[in-house]
């Protein structure tokens, strides 16, 4: 395992990571939780991810369960949760990073997690009614009285990240220093466009989630949808079109042959994919199954040359001069 410096940050977290989305409480319960983070664990990675929305808490619940049991030193992982949409349907209680929302949010976060910190605390989405001065000064204090190491973003535009940080450093406060952004084959406009030179300025780190594109390329959708996947979920039906579109299965049935030559899964391909984007930080993993776990953690003796990676962009339509841009 190869580990990256987070952003600008003293920390290093393992390039790939591990996050509860969509698994945690919907599909495993403790027992598979401790057995896949023991596995990743043991594959070298030191970073796990979280968020109070997650399975309604439970996801949180899980995970905090399964650190009890796995009994790792404090300091040889670290754990992010993230804060925006909350867990009752109530005003102040939903939709917004107000200081009263995050400050709870937090302490509700920890006693589920059982944990006395985050090492990473998100805003998992932007507020357009609070005034970012008033979440970051939230932030700042949340990190001042030790529960959460750093604060970043998640899916935030780069003019408010920006407007965040430049809040923070006139006031002297604790600065955002990572994003979370979706970032995969198929969702690549972002991080490679609208983010680049915020990147290069300001050093933010990214932890990007989806890699997989909630399992799209892995290949396992292109007979259907398997009983046992995400797509079939009770609350994520909203899924089953993205897994069933005609355009999106040939561009991966497109890819088998690359892996094929490389001697990898889908799965590893495109894991191996993200991480070769200098401006990732880690890339977030997700599995059911232990099985899942060690293939993806595979991805990283994957290496892709500038040839493969052309291919790759004939396939998803993407031309030089966009990248450009």
């Amino acid at each position: 395992m190869q580990y990256r410096h987070l952003g600008k940050t003293g920390i290093q977290v393992s390039e790939l990571s591990f996050g509860s989305w969509v698994t945690f409480h919907n599909q495993v319960d403790v027992k598979p939780a401790v057995d896949m983070m023991a596995a990743a664990y043991e594959h070298g990675v030191n970073f796990f991810d979280n968020a109070e929305v997650y399975a309604s808490g439970k996801s949180e619940e899980v995970m905090g369960k399964a650190l009890k049991e796995l009994k790792w030193r404090r300091s040889s992982y670290l754990v992010s949760t993230k804060i925006y949409w909350g867990l009752h349907d109530n005003v102040n209680e939903k939709d917004t990073l107000n200081r009263k929302r995050l400050i709870e949010g937090i302490n509700g976060s920890l006693e589920r997690l059982q944990l006395d910190y985050v090492d990473l605390l998100y805003c998992h989405r932007p507020d357009k009614t609070t005034p970012i001065e008033e979440t970051v000064w939230a932030m700042h204090n949340i990190i001042e009285w030790g529960k959460a190491l750093y604060w970043g973003t998640s899916e935030w535009a780069a003019s408010e990240i920006v407007e965040a940080i430049h809040i923070a450093e006139k006031h002297h406060l604790h600065k955002p220093v990572v994003e979370q952004p979706q970032y995969n084959m198929f969702e690549r406009k972002r991080l490679e466009g609208d983010y680049v030179r915020f990147y290069k300025e300001y050093g933010y780190g990214t932890t990007t989630w989806s890699p997989l594109a909630s399992g799209l390329l892995s290949g396992k959708y292109k007979d259907g949808i398997p009983s046992d996947s995400r797509a079939s979920l009770k609350n994520y039906s909203w899924l089953k079109k993205h897994m069933t579109d005609k355009s999106k299965l040939d561009k991966v049935n497109a890819l088998e042959p690359i892996a094929k030559d490389l001697g990898c899964t889908l799965s590893q391909l495109a894991l191996a994919w993200c991480l070769k984007n200098p401006f990732v930080s880690t890339v977030i993993t997700g599995a059911s199954r232990v099985e899942q776990v060690h293939e993806n953690m595979k991805a990283s003796e994957v290496k892709l040359t500038q040839e493969v990676m052309d291919k790759i962009d004939v396939i998803f339509e993407i031309k030089k001069e966009e990248e450009e841009d």
